[in-house]
């Protein structure tokens, strides 16, 4: 079904104006003359699962890029999840650097055995980011809405959930 180029509702086919906001869909039906018309593409640029692979190329930044951008409600699932779950490992980082003395540039305070914790538990952090930024990317690619059982009911509490 195609959503509205400015607002994302779902219009039926050949609908010219939004039902809720009114803007124009570029489609006209009956022109009257016996060749039909191209149809223009519902959105100009990228389909929604490439959108929605690309809320989770750069983490937390993308998502918040695509969250304020585009209004359909498959890639504001996808940035929505995204801003969560990356964000929510950048400041779990974040928290243990301080907690064992990490630097951005690679130093380090306190003991050896706090020292070999933190790196033990940073480095399993690290490792699961990875592991859901690939299957995150080829899950939204593929068209699918992955929930990450946690983060995805987090991210519908904090920014409501969208219909579609």
């Amino acid at each position: 079904m195609p959503h509205c180029t400015k607002c994302g509702a779902a219009v039926a086919d050949g609908t010219a104006f939004c039902g809720s906001c009114g803007a124009p869909q570029g489609t006209v039906s009956g022109s009257g003359s016996g060749a039909a018309a191209p149809a223009a593409p519902a959105q100009a640029g990228l389909t929604e699962n490439a959108a929605g692979a690309l809320c989770y190329a750069l983490g937390w930044i993308t998502g918040l890029i695509f969250f304020f951008i585009d209004r359909r409600p498959y890639v504001r699932f996808h940035a929505r999840q995204s801003i969560v779950v990356f964000g929510g490992l950048h400041i779990l980082e974040f928290a243990l650097g301080i907690v064992f003395g990490f630097s951005v540039f690679g130093g380090f305070s306190g003991n050896l055995v706090g020292f070999g914790l933190g790196t033990a538990i940073y480095m399993l952090i690290s490792l699961t980011a990875f592991v859901l930024w690939i299957l995150l990317m080829i899950k939204a690619y593929q068209g699918q809405r992955f929930r990450v059982p946690v983060a995805a009911n987090i991210a519908d509490s904090i920014f409501g959930k969208d219909q579609g």
